[in-house]
């Protein structure tokens, strides 16, 4: 029996987020720097636009960097920078030829200028490319986020432009990171550990999780593979019954 195309094409998510976790650790296993982990794991960024390309996932948004990853030592921090840096000025022609459109999302105003001059090229290089958008959340955080649509929606109201009861969700959602794409349908952590650590709080509301103890390094299409399977066998009810899924899906 032949598959329906718009059941196959739900299986797919439209939009993939992932925490990349497990960089330090892999370091410190081989009694390397951890820097040397951060390293690697750009390799596993590559391979995880490569495997969005490959299955046609419109957006993928990955966590590169939080809000509270400024309080890590300094040199791992100086670290970060620099190899941040050097992806911004070696992948962005590669990602434009492909068709990936690039942007940021987070405080990018406690970056160094070099750093800021190179992801606003990198937007516009990119800016018309429509085969995947790649976010990169950086200098992010989810309360952050939520924090800086409630401050656009007061300076609405101080306005005069915007009634207080005038806000609800929807006003909410198209002020915070990504208001423009779908949520995202699936989310990946690797590196063992259970929890969302304040990423896309806002976005995340009805996401499907899934997780592996796989370090971010050592992540292949095989790993990234195991995601998506599992998340086409369950069911995505968003606050209904099954019975309302099934009486949507028929009629």
């Amino acid at each position: 029996m032949t598959a329906d195309p718009a059941t196959a094409a739900a299986q797919v998510p439209r939009h993939l987020a992932i925490i990349m976790d497990g960089n330090g650790r892999w370091a410190q296993r081989r009694r390397r720097p951890r820097a040397i982990g951060h390293r690697a794991g750009a390799r596993a960024v590559n391979l995880s636009i490569d495997f969005c390309l490959q299955r046609g996932i419109g957006a993928l948004t990955l966590f590169a960097f939080s809000s509270e990853n400024w309080g890590r030592p300094e040199e791992e921090v100086g670290a970060l920078m620099k190899l941040f840096l050097n992806a911004l000025e070696r992948e962005v022609d590669e990602l434009d030829r492909r068709g990936v459109r690039v942007r940021f999302i987070g405080e990018r105003e406690l970056f160094a200028e070099a750093i800021r001059e190179r992801m606003a090229l990198a937007e516009a290089q990119t800016s018309a490319n429509t085969r995947l958008q790649l976010n990169i959340a950086a200098s992010y955080g989810g309360r952050q986020d939520i924090a800086a649509a409630a401050r656009a929606l007061a300076v609405e109201v101080a306005a005069g432009r915007l009634r207080p009861e005038d806000i609800d969700e929807a006003a909410v959602g198209a002020r915070v990171a990504l208001a423009d794409l779908p949520p995202p349908d699936l989310f990946i952590r690797t590196g063992g550990d259970q929890r969302v650590s304040n990423f896309l709080l806002w976005q995340l509301a009805y996401t499907e999780l899934w997780f592996t103890e796989t370090l971010w390094p050592d992540v292949d299409a095989g790993v990234l593979q195991q995601a998506p399977d599992d998340y086409a066998g369950r069911e995505r009810r968003f606050g209904l019954t099954s019975a309302q899924i099934g009486a949507e899906a028929s009629a």
